[in-house]
């Protein structure tokens, strides 16, 4: 893929207690990225921002070009970050937006609809161990 690509965006239909729904009907019980036109499973601390560190988010160092975006889904509330989360992102040329799950997922959808170069942190709203 070019760096001016943008590849088609993966859409998410609903949030529920069982997790996030894709378009294509798959459900993710757990954390998870979208990034490029993928979803990744994301293994993260069970309690929000207990924990947290750069290692966290070091997938956006890897990918070029980097989101404008990262819309950030903290569960059931929107719940402010750490700075030093707001300030790695910063540092790497990322705008970061933090709102409820729910809400992330429809901006999310929106942006990438509009061709945007977006990514979204998505957390359930039930906190679930991540599996592999």
């Amino acid at each position: 893929m070019l760096a001016g690509d943008v590849p088609p965006p993966v859409q998410v239909s609903s949030i529920t207690s069982a997790g996030i729904q894709l378009a294509d009907g798959l459900v993710l019980p757990s954390a998870c990225i979208f990034l490029d036109g993928k979803v990744f499973l994301w293994n993260v601390p069970s309690h929000l921002w207990d924990g947290w560190g750069r290692e966290h988010l070091s997938i956006f160092e890897t990918v070029v070009p980097k989101p404008e975006i990262l819309v950030f889904g903290t569960g059931r509330r929107m719940e402010l970050p750490p700075p030093g989360i707001r300030s790695y992102l910063k540092e790497m040329g990322i705008q970061l937006d933090i709102m409820d799950t729910r809400n992330a997922c429809s901006t999310y959808n929106l942006l990438a609809e509009e061709g945007r170069r977006v990514a979204a942190a998505l957390l359930p709203y039930t906190p679930r161990p991540w599996r592999s």
